[in-house]
């Protein structure tokens, strides 16, 4: 069975952007970290366009 390779997206390459500035875990893990701050901003954008929806 021959496996494709999987071709690069959208995603992945902002991913690739954002993960070359991490230098360890922490960077990523911790409690100021890439993984916090993307869940704090993808929260606050669900929550505003569930205002806008609703008003």
């Amino acid at each position: 069975m021959v496996r494709k390779k999987k071709e690069p997206n959208r995603i992945d390459d902002m991913l690739d952007d954002l993960l070359a500035d991490c230098q360890g875990p922490e960077d990523i893990l911790g409690e100021s970290g890439l993984l916090k701050q993307l869940s704090a901003r993808l929260v606050e954008r669900a929550l505003a366009g569930e205002l806008n929806h609703h008003l």
